[in-house]
């Protein structure tokens, strides 16, 4: 039988892993490209063959998403599997029209062949959309789980956006790691705030590779906390599934792939934002939720902001940055750096976008619906240069940072600037240590 030839169309993150866990060793199957979106300057490169594996002694090939016709037909592929997230049903179902037109069959691999078991219990937290909330919720379980005494180590959905050889394992324990892995901001994102709070934190491209690593962590490890990225299902078979869902975005929970699946799989769905959203629409979700899941355990919650230069707001002039993806690829239009200047008195929110330059005026383009806001784009160096010369070149008093990270301790701000903090509190019962108590008795007996 001849091999079937593959083409996975991805944003480096599940891409890799589904090749990793399904066709990396399989000799039915020749993957003779990877397609990259969503990312810059993914395309280009070559999956390497230390990664890929015997099958594949020169690697395999990274090329834009938008040559994937042309590829199909040049590669005479047989097959084109779809492996990124945070997208509408429609722009899949338009990519599988592609496809098929060019020939090929189109696939989505499933939890079955993509998930990896430990040896350790797994409480993994995913999303239906990106900006929902679940790093603030995955933060919330580990020091429910860190009350407890048990140690947790927490493993990060993939951006691999260097070196992917030097990638294939990372282990961040304290800030020194972030510079060591030459970090990008939206890595930093992701792992400081679970850094600040004393875990360790794994990631980077060979998830089988790195959950061994995480099972026999030097500083011990009774839990795995999967902190899923955008709205994926877990690479790692869960113990207890969490999913955040948001009503300012009600109706995405049932038309965005996979956002529905990690809705579909959830033990315990968490509605976050309920205190800025307005009622029909929580309504909405609630909905939503009993009719495509209706055993699952309901949490009500809020995102408490703080800020800590509230002077810095008042009256002020004030420039907005907020989290990248969450404003771009997950078409938010509010985030807590607006309701942090609305709610602390801000006089003005400046718009940006004049003041734009090099790839932060690319990212408004492409992605127009931000508006008024600045998105942290830091996926390299270029980004992040950009990123300080258009806070430089915007006319305001004072700057709101609404990323997960202190930005100023990675770029140069020339101008005041108070940092948001945002933090998941639950409302009424039942709550999170309601939702933990028997998967952590199972592990206590």
């Amino acid at each position: 039988m001849s091999q079937r030839k593959i083409i996975i169309i991805g944003a480096a993150g599940r891409d890799f892993h589904n090749f990793n866990t399904f066709y990396r060793d399989n000799p039915s199957y020749k993957v003779v490209a990877f397609t990259a979106a969503q990312i810059p300057d993914i395309a280009g490169r070559k999956y390497p063959s230390s990664l890929a594996g015997s099958l594949y002694p020169d690697g395999i090939p990274i090329y834009v998403q938008d040559d994937l016709e042309h590829l199909i037909k040049e590669l005479d592929a047989d097959e084109c599997v779809f492996a990124y997230s945070d997208v509408p049903y429609n722009v899949v179902m338009g990519i599988s029209a592609k496809v098929n037109a060019a020939g090929a069959d189109f696939t989505l691999l499933g939890y079955k062949n993509t998930m990896i078991k430990s040896t350790k219990p797994v409480i993994a937290v995913g999303a239906i959309r990106t900006g929902c909330g679940k790093s603030q919720t995955s933060r919330r379980i580990a020091e429910a789980l860190m009350a407890r005494n048990l140690k947790v180590i927490a493993v990060r959905h993939p951006m691999p956006y260097g070196d992917l050889e030097a990638q294939k394992v990372q282990r961040f324990a304290g800030i020194n790691d972030l510079v060591k892995h030459n970090c990008t901001i939206e890595e930093m994102e992701e792992y400081e705030p679970h850094i600040a709070r004393g875990n360790v934190i794994y990631a980077g491209v060979d998830y089988e590779a790195i959950l061994r690593a995480a099972e026999n962590d030097p500083a011990g490890c009774d839990v795995i906390l999967w902190d899923g990225g955008n709205n994926d299902f877990p690479f790692y078979k869960p113990d207890l599934m969490i999913t955040v869902v948001d009503p300012h975005r009600p109706g995405h929970e049932l038309s965005y792939y996979p956002g529905e699946v990690t809705l579909r799989i959830a033990d315990v769905v968490v509605i976050n934002k309920i205190d800025s959203a307005d009622f029909d629409n929580i309504q909405k979700v609630r909905s939503n939720i009993e009719l495509v899941n209706p055993n699952a355990v309901v949490i009500d919650a809020v995102s408490t902001i703080s800020v800590d230069k509230p002077e810095v707001i008042k009256g002020k002039r004030v420039l907005v940055v907020e989290d990248g993806p969450t404003l771009t690829h997950g078409e938010m239009k509010i985030g807590a750096g607006i309701v942090a200047a609305r709610r602390f008195g801000a006089g003005e929110i400046v718009d940006p976008r004049a003041f734009a330059v090099g790839k932060l005026a690319e990212t408004f383009r492409i992605y127009p619906q931000i508006g008024n806001l600045l998105p942290a784009m830091g996926y390299g160096e270029q980004q992040m240069k950009d990123l300080s010369a258009t806070i430089e070149k915007t006319d305001c008093d004072s700057v709101i940072i609404a990323t997960p990270i202190d930005l100023e301790r990675v770029i140069k701000i020339n101008k005041p600037c108070t940092r948001v903090e945002y933090s998941l509190q639950e409302i009424g019962y039942p709550n999170m240590d309601d939702a933990l108590k028997k998967f952590i008795d199972s592990i206590k007996r």
